[in-house]
């Protein structure tokens, strides 16, 4: 039994690792049509820096992500900790409202917020691509700074503030040291999010502030494009990067 379950999650591991194996790989071969493998380039990767469009839109993405990410740690945090300190009516109703953005579909969600921004005549840019995206990227970081609550000894502030610290000093220098590893969790998720999103960018953006992945989409509806495995490849090691920085912030943590 042991041997099948075994066998079992190493053909899921390659079922789920073997295509990003060969999108690198492809990234890197002299071949446009990307069938037959034909020598080793790295030509992509020049056009890929060389493509003004993209670059504008990798600005743009990066842009969008970081004040995304700003915006949803600090509310998820403090909702997080508001909801953990204090108790008060519809609390159950407001976590509820909270995580229904997490879960409903991104259809949904892009099409109300750009019949929203419509109706209150809000001009289409960064800052209605931002809020669309802090709508469904903070709670995730409330949830994780929720469950790293959920495990801290109720005495701990109360004890600080014995020892002298004033009630914002025993916030900084306690309990954020406390939650920072799913800090560190929930900024590294609210970023990927935001860098991935396709749908909900589609219906608030506009065309000078087109993201990343519109312009991948786009590319890829017209056809099969090396520079397209180049940028999947550079996302990719971005994301390890960030999962190997998250990694040692939880184990120097500890």
């Amino acid at each position: 039994m042991e041997m099948f379950f075994g066998g079992w999650s190493v053909l899921v591991f390659i079922f789920l690792y073997l295509p990003i194996v060969l999108l690198v790989g492809y990234s890197f071969n002299s071949s446009r049509l990307n069938i037959l493998w034909e020598g080793f380039t790295l030509k992509w990767y020049s056009q890929l820096w060389q493509n003004q469009p993209l670059i504008q839109a990798l600005k743009n993405s990066i842009i969008v992500a970081v004040f995304t990410c700003g915006l949803s740690v600090a509310l998820g945090t403090l909702g997080a900790w508001l909801l953990y300190r204090y108790r008060f009516p519809a609390k159950r109703a407001i976590q509820t409202l909270i995580f229904i953005p997490m879960v409903i579909p991104e259809i949904i969600m892009g099409i109300s917020l750009m019949i929203f921004f419509a109706a209150i005549a809000f001009e289409f840019g960064y800052t209605t691509i931002i809020i669309s995206h802090v709508t469904f990227c903070f709670p995730f970081v409330l949830v994780a700074v929720q469950a790293r609550l959920s495990g801290v000894d109720p005495f701990l502030e109360e004890a600080a503030m014995d020892l002298g610290a004033t009630p914002i000093q025993a916030f900084w220098k306690v309990m954020v040291p406390y939650m920072l590893p799913s800090i560190v969790s929930g900024t590294l998720m609210s970023f990927t999010l935001s860098l991935d999103e396709l749908i909900v960018t589609y219906f608030t953006m506009s065309p000078e502030t087109a993201t990343l992945p519109i312009k991948v989409f786009g590319m890829a509806k017209v056809g099969l494009n090396p520079m397209l495995n180049a940028i999947s490849t550079i996302f990719i090691l971005a994301t390890v990067a960030f999962v190997l920085f998250a990694e040692w912030i939880r184990r120097a943590s500890r």
